[in-house]
């Protein structure tokens, strides 16, 4: 979502991403630099870092204290996108986009460590949007309905949903190849996502044969690991794990992500409520 967000605004407005960066060796507030790499600020800012050269990738498990530097910087930022920052009660951002998956629904939900949320239901009442996650890509009207209806919005709250659409091509740092590469070998797939099952059963309807190694989210690959993995002919991996792995792969030709971005359905309504919102943000800020 951050991503699609820097796409959609990165034309119109200079940009910040400010995360926690979660697992990063460093402390403190960071800006990302070509010094920086998935260690130092984390694996999904530094994704970040490498897709989106105008973009201020930050990093700060202080979101105030973050905010307040970035803003104080020579060419500060037009609009920062928080990552991830929805509990950061300390924060009052100017707008909140609520994520929830199709399959597991912040109102089926209870808090941890029973259940997933970070926070009772209640919260969701800060959200100005509520986007749908990982929904099918065709989706219908009444799961729409039915969606909509469990999770009773506030009549200030527009519901969207959205699904994950795949790259038919796989990357690595110096190559592309066909996803269909892989239609006569048996590969590896290494993934540290909070929930891989979309990409396990996307990779399934292409009757592809793999054997799927699953670690945590952001899991910090021991030495033992990687000297396993450099055993398997081909990995096939997500970009977040890329970034992790890609440093001792350096010299190796079979380690590739599968690269995706989000589709929002209704995206028009979507993209004219985010940028209607920041216009008239920025006015009342003035």
């Amino acid at each position: 979502m951050i991503e699609y967000l820097i796409r959609l605004l990165k034309t119109d407005y200079q940009l910040a991403t400010l995360s926690r960066g979660y697992k990063r060796s460093t402390k403190g507030f960071v800006i990302a630099d070509e010094t920086t790499n998935a260690s130092t600020i984390g694996d999904e800012p530094f994704q970040f870092y490498n897709k989106f050269e105008d973009v201020i990738v930050s990093v700060d498990a202080d979101r105030r204290h973050g905010i307040s530097t970035l803003i104080q910087l020579n060419n500060p930022p037009e609009v920062i996108l928080l990552d991830d920052a929805f509990q950061h009660r300390k924060v009052k951002a100017k707008f909140n986009i609520l994520l929830t998956s199709y399959d597991d629904l912040y109102v089926n939900d209870i808090v941890l460590p029973t259940g997933n949320l970070r926070e009772p239901r209640r919260g969701a009442k800060r959200a100005d949007v509520i986007v749908v996650t990982k929904c099918p890509e065709s989706i219908s009207s009444s799961d729409k309905k039915r969606i909509i209806k469990s999770l009773n919005p506030k009549t200030y709250q527009q519901v969207f949903f959205s699904w994950i659409d795949y790259s038919d091509v796989m990357k690595s740092n110096s190559e592309e190849k066909e996803l269909s590469y892989l239609s006569d070998k048996n590969f590896a797939l290494v993934t540290g996502i909070a929930n891989s099952k979309p990409l396990v059963d996307y990779l399934k309807s292409k009757n592809l044969n793999f054997e799927h190694l699953n670690f945590g989210d952001h899991h910090d690959f021991t030495l033992s690991e990687i000297q396993d993995l450099k055993q398997k002919k081909f990995i096939l991996t997500t970009e977040k794990d890329f970034v992790r792995l890609q440093p001792h792969f350096e010299e190796s030709e079979k380690l590739f992500y599968l690269p995706i971005e989000v589709k929002i359905d209704a995206a028009d309504d979507f993209e004219i409520l985010i940028k209607s919102t920041i216009i008239q943000k920025a006015q009342n800020f003035h």
